[in-house]
């Protein structure tokens, strides 16, 4: 079931489209910015609430990479796999994450604050490798720059569970 915010975002959407069909991709977002992650109760619940079907809904979903239908970590790292970073550095980058957060792609750590996933071509070859962690872009990793910025991240939440607690 859809909360009475989700519906009202939902809403103002479909007000944007000529049909409110169109307005599923922001529809899974408006429910993931609430949730976390669209589950398949909320699936069902948009694509009835749009009037669509649950496999038509769901295959909008998983095609965008900016969806998350499991549950993710507070943080999402995705780390560019195009062929740029391949060639410069991508592994190297890869492997130091999971040294430092002890998991692979696709897995999240077990304190839940991230979860590392591929992404293709995230725009910035001139700058490879790069990754994105929720929406800050961040070029021309290495494998020190790399380990700053994952401690930055594991500070904002030390603060914040300070200013929280």
């Amino acid at each position: 079931m859809l909360s009475t915010e989700e519906t009202h975002e939902i809403d103002l959407e479909i007000k944007k489209f000529p049909y409110k069909q169109s307005a599923c991709l922001e529809a899974l977002a408006i429910v993931q910015h609430h949730r976390g992650y669209v589950s398949n109760e909320a699936l069902k619940a948009v694509a009835q609430y749009l009037e669509m079907s649950e496999t038509e809904l769901d295959g909008i979903g998983t095609f965008y990479n900016l969806i998350y239908r499991k549950p993710v970590g507070e943080n999402v790292i995705r780390i560019c796999d195009s062929v740029s970073c391949w060639i410069l550095g991508y592994e190297k980058i890869k492997a130091k994450i999971k040294n430092e957060l002890g998991i692979d792609l696709g897995q999240t750590t077990p304190d839940n604050r991230f979860t590392l996933l591929p992404t293709q071509c995230l725009g910035t070859c001139d700058h490879a490798p790069a990754l994105m962690i929720g929406d800050d872009l961040h070029r021309d990793l290495d494998e020190n720059n790399v380990v700053q910025i994952l401690k930055s991240y594991q500070e904002k939440r030390v603060v914040k569970d300070t200013i929280d607690g």
